[in-house]
């Protein structure tokens, strides 16, 4: 500003007539008189709006979230929305579209739950946890060429081809693993008595 209360520009020229705006409009923060009328604006319609949009949600906590965060947009760009004929109805507009997000969101996590419910599988049996405690017991290889060949029922050529070794590694390691497995999986004398 120069003596006469004009305002300058960036480069130091008078701008004439135009009056300096008030500090709070200047950093984005609401004056005095503007936070007054939000907070009135806030207080007045709050509540009406919360509930319109508990009727459409069927949450009252995502209701008054969603309200809440509508009137955190208005008093962010308070200095535009109070100059508005209807401030309440560009807050409302937001919170209907906040709102309206909301709830395709929640309808589409919805459908997306149903059509991959979480499927509870039986406790294994004691049998299959021992195989597979004794299966770790096998080196890698043995224990992969088992596993592909009995319980992925591949054929030892397959097993050969999938592993690249040859059909004759494939049946050593088969034949190993199924003694080594026999001695493991074998019931003991106390086990064979109280069966």
């Amino acid at each position: 500003m120069d003596r006469d209360g004009n305002s300058m520009n960036a480069a130091g020229t008078p701008t004439h007539g135009a009056r300096r705006a008030p500090e709070g409009a200047r950093s984005g923060a609401p004056g005095e008189q503007g936070r007054h009328d939000f907070d009135e604006l806030y207080a007045a319609h709050f509540t009406s709006v919360t509930t319109q949009l508990f009727a459409y949600l069927g949450d009252r906590q995502e209701a008054q979230d969603v309200t809440q965060e509508a009137f955190c947009r208005a008093l962010h760009r308070w200095k535009d929305v109070s100059a508005y004929d209807d401030p309440v109805a560009w807050v409302r507009r937001v919170a209907w579209n906040l709102a309206t997000s909301h709830f395709r969101r929640s309808r589409i996590a919805t459908a997306f739950r149903r059509r991959h419910r979480e499927v509870h599988a039986p406790e294994p049996s004691p049998d299959r946890v021992a195989l597979f405690a004794a299966l770790r017991s096998l080196p890698p290889r043995p224990r992969q060429a088992v596993v592909l060949h009995y319980l992925a029922d591949q054929a030892v050529v397959d097993v050969a081809e999938t592993m690249q070794v040859s059909t004759g590694t494939v049946k050593s390691w088969l034949h190993r693993a199924r003694i080594a497995l026999g001695e493991q999986l074998r019931p003991s004398a106390e086990e064979v008595r109280n069966a």
